[in-house]
């Protein structure tokens, strides 16, 4: 069999419908560290394997990828990585789910049945983890997200073409810029995912233009760095339907064609906890409550705001935040190689303006 300059281990998974690939072997040595500061070493000195494995050939627009790397907290079982198609997250609730299904349904980690509790250190800090398992199958995964917070709320932003939209900003392990569906006349059903990513990136980056943001505790992370819009629910049980967009390019307001971006596929477990934290603001869901949220393709997370806490910010200013819980199911899709020939011409991946941004 032909050597290959490298190889990755991965472990395909989808979790209520959104894909995260799972790197469990391959990975190059990281330095000592947080895993904050391993995933900002990654992104500066082997962002390769990012582009390797998210744009094509071996990936496409709507894929996640997550490498297991060791944990240098003695509290951690193990640790994480998320990387996407223009960024780094520092947390991710899809991603999450991805990651404990790999981790217990292929032994990595073992598995406890009726319940397996575990520690995993992601980039944003510490997530406790509680799984549901049965038969050697994860059929649940619940884990205390970080605490999530609000910036401002219906903040007035100028969209080009759309006019001036009310927008709420809030942390729930990455920044989003969040507007009102049915205001804006968008249907959040799947079919409609080319509009609902159109109208949301030029939300996105009207917002970042006109109201940025810096986390109070890590000045690194900025953002909004993506979008959720949100409207009525169209299924049994669930308290709102919700659509979250994820860059996949550098959009211009002055190329129309240019406004393209990858719908997440899940309800987004970041998204829930933003949005719970928004709704706790306007007194509209109480701690214990539980919201339910339809995604795109009409499967649900289930959130719930755990409790009230503090942020203390690095001026020593007070934000008030909830403890988000957030809870999903992963299955797993494909277990493969990865390998680069030391010939391919695409070494780092490839993206083509027919599906992808300009």
């Amino acid at each position: 069999m032909r050597s290959f300059t490298h190889r990755l281990t991965a472990v395909d998974v989808h979790a209520e419908g959104e894909p995260g690939r799972v790197i469990t072997a391959g990975m190059p040595e990281l330095p000592a560290g947080t895993m904050l500061q391993k995933m900002e070493w990654l992104e500066q000195n082997a962002d390769h394997i990012r582009m390797q494995m998210l744009r094509e050939p071996r990936g496409y627009p709507g894929l996640c990828c997550n490498a297991i790397v060791p944990s240098d907290n003695p509290a951690a079982d193990a640790g994480f990585i998320i990387m996407e198609q223009t960024e780094y997250p520092p947390m991710s609730g899809s991603n999450t789910i991805c990651v404990v299904t790999a981790l217990l349904e292929t032994g990595i980690l073992p598995m406890i049945e009726p319940v397996t509790t575990l520690t995993l250190e992601a980039p944003a800090g510490l997530i406790e983890v509680r799984a549901d398992c049965a038969d050697g199958k994860v059929t649940a995964v619940h884990f205390a997200n970080v605490p999530a917070f609000v910036m401002h709320l219906a903040a007035p932003i100028d969209v080009p073409t759309v006019g001036l939209v009310p927008v709420d900003i809030a942390w729930g392990g990455m920044f989003y810029a969040m507007a009102d569906a049915d205001a804006l006349g968008v249907d959040l059903a799947a079919s409609n995912g080319a509009e609902i990513a159109r109208i949301s990136e030029m939300i996105r980056v009207a917002t970042a233009e006109q109201m940025p943001v810096v986390h109070p505790v890590h000045s690194e992370l900025t953002g909004p760095t993506i979008t959720l819009l949100s409207g009525t629910a169209t299924i049994p049980g669930a308290t709102q339907r919700t659509a979250v967009t994820v860059a996949t390019g550098s959009p211009s307001w002055d190329e129309p064609e240019s406004w393209r971006a990858a719908l997440d596929r899940c309800p987004c477990g970041t998204g829930t906890s933003a949005k719970m934290a928004v709704l706790h603001a306007r007194g509209e869901l109480a701690v214990g409550e539980t919201f339910i949220n339809q995604g795109p393709l009409d499967t649900i997370f289930r959130g719930k705001v755990l409790g009230e806490t503090t942020v203390i910010g690095a001026d020593g200013a007070e934000i008030a935040a909830i403890l988000p819980e957030i809870s999903g199911q992963g299955w797993i899709t494909g277990l493969g190689d990865y390998v680069l020939d030391s010939t391919d011409p695409f070494a780092e991946g490839y993206t083509v303006g027919d599906i992808w941004p300009t």
